[in-house]
């Protein structure tokens, strides 16, 4: 069974406007509306504080907790039925092997790119909590952390209950903008709709497979599509349509493109989201000397048109980003020429993502809550064979 097929897979989508303007309209009805009863109920607070206490899959529901949210976690506690463990656990195996890349990839391109998608733009800077994008990265590298362990989706492990609290987090958005007069829906489409989860599954896999590949990073092609598949099962979890998600890296570069084609741009939102990301990662690096290559490293990994509508500011530090595939490659290709430098440099590479997670969560579990209302302001690795080569761009329209 290849990852592109599943005992249940769909027909293959085919992506034009028509097929993402459907998708523009259309949310996610069993978290939608699990949120919409507890805010009739007046049940958001005290949902936020027995959630606090419901961190592991296989643990008992809190007791008092309202019947509409408990329908909601029994039906979204299982993985889908079709999930290859086998890919899963390539998958894995390609994140031990380069976890700080893919945190890289994460921060300095799939976020920044995030960024310069308007509409996401002022999706993400609708709640309190995400004006602070510490917490941000925290929750997406503490997310992407949990999914790679080995338990993942077994019982007492902290993937699953997390992926729930997501989907209702979104859900919960949805609500305030659509009822608090906030978002035009016949002019914007839904907010958080389909076509934004979706996309937001290719930036988080596609995009970083991208920037890992600019940067330099050795890849094979079973792994790069293993790490797709795991986030195509994710996928699954915060409530995409199955039917229109991406089955391979193929068709996520024609859905990601299509989606870029039809909303990148500036604005105001993502200026100022883009600028509290390299704020942040600038106090994370130790010391000052080295915080220009923050704006430089993000500028190199979107290009220059993302990098000026993001603001990110020029330096000379933009020519020593563009060496960092020079001296990423002489390391990757002394870790394949030594077992004792694959392990030094693998280790190594737990260790700064595991600093840098550190650093975001402040060593605190991070979790996530309904908000109440929005902002005032609107180990054992594969051989090296071949190298993953990204899919072709698809045409402009």
């Amino acid at each position: 069974m290849t990852t592109a097929e599943t005992p249940s897979a769909p027909p293959r989508p085919r992506y034009d406007d028509a097929a993402l303007d459907a998708l523009s309209t259309q949310g996610d009805p069993l978290a939608d509306d699990t949120v919409a009863a507890l805010f009739h109920r007046d049940e958001v607070g005290d949902f936020n504080t027995l959630m606090r206490f419901f961190t592991t899959a296989g643990d008992p529901l809190p007791e008092r907790l309202p019947a509409s949210a408990r329908g909601y976690f029994e039906a979204s506690a299982l993985p889908p039925a079709w999930v290859d463990w086998d890919v899963m656990e390539q998958a894995r195996l390609f994140f031990m092997d380069n976890a700080a890349h893919i945190n890289t990839g994460l921060s300095f391109a799939a976020m920044p790119v995030s960024y310069a998608v308007p509409r996401m733009a002022r999706l993400l800077s609708s709640t309190h909590s995400l004006a602070y994008p510490s917490r941000r990265m925290a929750n997406t590298g503490q997310f992407v952390t949990y999914l790679m362990r080995t338990d993942s989706f077994a019982e007492g492990s902290t993937f699953i209950p997390a992926a729930q609290k997501v989907r209702l987090l979104h859900a919960a958005v949805r609500h305030h903008l659509r009822h608090g007069g906030h978002w035009d829906v016949e002019r914007d489409g839904m907010p958080i709709c389909q076509e934004d989860m979706i996309a937001g599954q290719t930036f988080f896999s596609l995009l970083v497979l991208d920037a890992m590949h600019r940067l330099g990073i050795h890849m094979t092609e079973e792994g790069a599509e293993a790490y797709y598949y795991a986030w195509r099962v994710v996928a699954a979890l915060p409530g995409c349509d199955m039917a229109a998600v991406p089955q391979d890296l193929a068709e996520a570069r024609a859905y990601c493109d299509l989606y870029l084609q039809r909303h990148l741009g500036p604005s105001p939102e993502g200026v100022v989201l883009g600028s509290q990301l390299l704020r942040l990662y600038e106090d994370v690096v130790p010391g000052t000397l080295f915080d220009p290559m923050v704006p430089a490293t993000v500028r190199y990994l979107v290009g220059d048109t993302i990098g000026d509508w993001l603001e990110v500011p020029r330096s000379p530090w933009d020519a020593a980003a563009r060496a960092v595939p020079v001296v990423l490659g002489l390391l990757e290709s002394l870790e394949d020429s030594s077992p004792l430098a694959e392990w030094a440099l693998d280790k190594a590479g737990s260790l700064l993502a595991g600093f840098e997670l550190s650093s975001l969560t402040r060593g605190r579990v991070m979790h996530h809550a309904i908000p109440a209302e929005l902002k005032a302001e609107y180990g054992v690795k594969a051989p090296r064979t071949g190298r993953w080569v990204p899919p072709a761009p698809a045409p402009v329209r």
